[in-house]
């Protein structure tokens, strides 16, 4: 009997470990009790109101199609940022993910809606925008050619900037290095504030504050707690300049794969992930401030209007740079006017 050599035995470890990395992420989704494996990304950790919007589409799913489908959450970009997740659904490797809307600007435009500053007046305005169809249908279905699209808007409240120095007038903002999301027009929005953009994954926030690459961030207050960005950056300032949703995307070949009785299931699972993500945002909202404030956070209460102006002009440049944006800029004021 010929004992292989060491040589042969690392190659044949080496194509076994490759070929189950591949299966594990691939679109054929294969378990060995024969039901189809759907996994879903987040960036967030397993607190927060993503996750548990997400586990409520998990038991929903599984409770009407558990003999067939399988979803497996992962959290804390286990899979990869935000970006690399979105192209794991684009490919099919991964299903599902939740996606910022700065990010999903690089796959169409449309969604540069999202990042004008100061577009919604209130979070009312901005609630009832997002729950109406005629607003959203046509930005659901932009990234079809790019192989998803989007199935469910989650609550990501309202972005604020917060730093290692108290920022109280749009002037304090002046030379600071702050991290915003992967998209051109948050790049714009920063240099109207005199500040330089830093964009980068999510999950890089917290060493770039520590170790001074960055000045502070932009973002709602549960960075602060479940992320613990309040440990390195102690002030946090109410300018309220954005109000962003995240996307719940899905890989199209994967919806198309379903029946329609499934298809049914999976998107009333999408709309009870958003209802339930709702129902705790507020909840924990409230409690990230006061646990921020163990941590020694200040929270400062500015007049928004100085950094609304400095800004404001932005939104005929953006929406005449880009003319799809227009037909949704028009709706969102007639729905302020009807409210």
């Amino acid at each position: 009997m010929t004992i292989p050599n060491k040589n042969k035995i690392k190659k044949l470890f080496l194509i076994i470990s490759l070929f189950t990395t591949v299966i594990s992420l691939s679109g054929c989704n294969f378990l060995a009790n024969s039901k189809t494996i759907v996994r879903i990304s987040h960036s967030q950790s397993e607190t927060h109101p993503d996750h548990l919007g997400l586990l409520a589409f998990e038991e929903y799913v599984e409770s009407k199609l558990g003999d067939k489908y399988d979803i497996q959450i992962f959290p804390n970009e286990i899979l990869g940022a935000s970006v690399k997740a979105i192209e794991l659904v684009q490919t099919g490797a991964i299903d599902y993910a939740v996606a910022s809307t700065g990010n999903l600007e690089t796959f169409d435009n449309i969604y540069q809606i999202f990042s004008i500053p100061y577009l919604f007046k209130n979070v009312e305005l901005y609630h009832k925008v997002m729950e109406d169809k005629n607003f959203t249908d046509n930005i659901y279905t932009s990234t079809e050619e790019a192989g998803f699209e989007t199935v469910a808007w989650l609550d990501a409240g309202t972005r604020n900037f917060y730093a290692t120095t108290p920022i109280k007038t749009p002037d304090d903002l002046k030379g600071k290095k702050i991290r915003v999301q992967q998209s051109p027009t948050n790049v714009k929005m920063m240099s109207a504030f005199g500040a330089a953009a830093a964009p980068m994954s999510f999950g890089e926030v917290y060493t770039a504050i520590q170790q001074g690459v960055i000045d502070g961030a932009e973002n709602n207050e549960l960075a602060l707690t479940n992320n613990k960005h309040g440990e390195v950056a102690k002030y946090y300032t109410y300018n309220h300049h954005q109000m962003v949703p995240d996307m719940l995307i899905a890989n199209l070949r994967f919806l198309d794969s379903l029946t329609d009785e499934e298809r049914q299931i999976f998107d009333d699972a999408a709309a009870i992930c958003t209802k339930v993500e709702r129902e705790n945002w507020d909840v924990q909202i409230e409690a990230a401030k006061a646990q921020a404030k163990k941590m020694g956070v200040e929270f400062i209460e500015t007049d928004i209007e100085p950094f609304r102006n400095k800004i404001i002009h932005l939104h005929n440049e953006i929406i005449g740079e880009n003319p799809k944006l227009e037909p949704l800029y028009e709706r969102i004021n007639e729905i302020e006017k009807e409210m």
